[in-house]
């Protein structure tokens, strides 16, 4: 690394974008994986959507139980 860097011509804000979207991924646990894997063959779809599924179910359980 440099002692001393030069910010005299740098642009604030450049590469800002208000509008984007981060896709994180998720790390499942090697069971879990296992269980939606085995969903997602029985439906022949990708674990994506399964994994989407099974949260929206959540989510609706949850929002009965408030």
């Amino acid at each position: 690394m440099k002692d001393e860097y030069d910010f005299s011509k740098a642009e604030r804000g450049r590469f800002y974008r208000p509008n984007a979207t981060l896709n994180l991924p998720v790390y499942l646990e090697e069971e879990v994986l296992a269980f939606i894997q085995s969903i997602a063959e029985k439906r022949d779809e990708d674990l994506s959507s399964v994994v989407n599924q099974l949260i929206r179910t959540d989510m609706k359980l949850a929002e009965v139980m408030k």
